[in-house]
């Protein structure tokens, strides 16, 4: 499992002007809060967390932030990037506390699209509604990501939220409050000018 440090500083200076004075020198202005504390104004190395930032796993994991010498586990709740250039505006990290759920964004990986039947067998096409869902969890139980085995999905066939198979001590967060479990997840379609398609 990937484990992610990463270091920082408490700063005073606050505002659209300290901050870009802070991009110019390579250092990235972020926001800790959260877990019973007051907010702290923080600065972050930027290529150091560009770095990071290049892993899927970075956005679901717990961190490791050593504050002016001292550790604290966070995860990643908000980054704004620069639209076209490879930077990062700035960062808000939420503290984790091991008794307090969490609600966190975690990708979902599909594995056995090559040997999915439908695909296969009947020519079928693959097609992603979801490439990420909300969970709520402790802290100890959060998953790097969710996992969706095509193997034996045919032409027709539809996985919805409400069937993800969830690790122990994990649920999706809108189902906690009353979403929609048939929103799809992945479908597998007849190809393109089958019957199958003609008669839908």
């Amino acid at each position: 499992m990937n484990k992610f440090e990463i270091t920082a500083v408490t700063r005073a200076d606050r505002g659209k002007g300290a901050s870009r004075r802070l991009r110019r020198e390579g250092k990235l202005p972020a926001v800790l809060y959260g877990g019973h504390a007051e907010p702290v104004a923080i600065t972050l190395d930027h290529n150091d967390v560009l770095l990071h930032a290049a892993h899927e796993a970075f956005y679901s994991h717990i961190l490791t932030l050593t504050l002016d010498g001292k550790s604290e586990r966070v995860v990643v709740k908000d980054m704004q990037r620069h639209v076209y250039k490879p930077r990062i505006h700035h960062m808000d990290l939420l503290r984790v506390s091991e008794t307090e759920v969490l609600n966190m964004r975690v990708p979902i990986h599909f594995i056995n699209e090559d040997t999915c039947v439908g695909v296969k067998v009947s020519g079928g096409v693959i097609s992603h509604q979801m490439a990420d869902v909300e969970i709520t969890c402790l802290p100890k139980d959060l998953p790097e990501y969710i996992e969706v085995d095509l193997k034996d999905m045919n032409v027709g066939d539809t996985l919805h939220v409400g069937e993800l198979k969830l690790p122990e001590g994990v649920q999706v967060t809108a189902l906690l409050h009353g979403g929609d479990e048939h929103l799809p997840v992945v479908t597998v379609y007849a190809p393109k000018g089958s019957e199958g398609e003609a008669g839908a």
